[in-house]
């Protein structure tokens, strides 16, 4: 079994999540590599101890673990399979664990070809936005082998609470895909709700923590309507990631035929916000877009 004092861990990805869960590894006594494509972003763990590395290839070479935490499948391809890339130059017995939210097909593929370069993959993407990052309260999904899962286990448990082995490659980002595509049309309940109340002349503060505690509670409600609340956009997770990941849950369920009205509503509605300027913005941003077309002022 993986330990602190057993592994070096690779972290490359040092977002909005990807920070405070490097942090909490640190704080559970892990050594720590990282790397990003703008270093700045990682300074504050460099002043904690953490190593800066140049490249990923330097990275991958130093580390018994390593965790990529990037922003699109796109760069989830490059990072394992570009020249630089991990398969290319991490040694034979390390584990790598992929915990962007990312396509199902590209995360057996990373498993095949680990396997292939002697390493062992995992796709384990998570929920729980920036809060359960900084809180160590992520749900982790994982898809690969139960070996593997066990031996890493260590590392899921300082970064989340729930963690679950959901079966093999692929598993982890299929559930990923489930959850996003529940979140999605709650974010349109979530943003009407608050909406309504106000409509209706109501406290929408009020309304909030009365309804957060029957059948409509969810994170969505009691977390980010909030914010909505508030007024506050700040990132917990981006609008133009969740729109990536509605598109690659789109794309899976057409795949095995499904048709999904729901998500394909939510996919619009995010477009349209982003055409707004607020790609950059938190997803709790689409209630400036429900608010607008209902000709409500904030």
């Amino acid at each position: 079994m993986i330990t602190a004092s057993t592994a070096t861990i690779g972290f490359i990805g040092l977002g909005v999540m990807g920070k405070s869960m490097v942090k909490n590894l640190m704080e559970a006594g892990y050594k720590l590599n990282v790397y990003t494509r703008t270093k700045s972003k990682a300074e504050e763990l460099l002043e904690l101890g953490a190593a800066w590395h140049d490249t990923q290839a330097s990275l991958a070479k130093a580390s018994d673990v390593i965790i990529t935490m990037v922003g699109y499948p796109e760069d989830v391809e490059k990072v394992y399979f570009g020249d630089e890339g991990i398969l290319n130059h991490a040694k034979k017995g390390a584990y790598v664990i992929d915990m962007t939210t990312s396509k199902p097909s590209l995360a057996i593929e990373i498993y095949e070809e680990a396997k292939k370069a002697g390493l062992t993959a995992l796709d384990a993407p998570v929920s729980g936005g920036d809060i359960g990052a900084k809180n160590g309260t992520l749900a982790i999904m994982t898809g690969g082998d139960k070996e593997a899962y066990d031996e890493i286990a260590p590392i899921f448990r300082v970064l989340g609470e729930r963690i679950t082995l959901l079966g093999p490659a692929g598993a982890g980002q299929h559930t990923k895909m489930a959850n996003q595509i529940a979140i999605a049309t709650n974010m349109i309940g979530v943003s009407e709700s608050i909406i309504y109340a106000k409509k209706a002349g109501l406290d929408a503060e009020e309304v909030l923590a009365t309804i957060s505690t029957g059948a409509a509670a969810s994170f969505s409600l009691s977390n980010l309507g909030k914010r909505m609340l508030e007024r506050d956009y700040e990132p917990g997770f981006y609008v133009k990631h969740f729109i990536k990941d509605m598109e690659i849950a789109l794309e899976s369920a057409h795949n095995m035929g499904m048709p999904a009205p729901g998500l394909e509503l939510a996919l619009k509605l995010y477009k349209e916000l982003a055409d707004m300027g607020e790609a950059d913005s938190g997803t709790q941003a689409l209630i400036k877009l429900l608010a607008y077309e209902a000709e409500m002022t904030l």
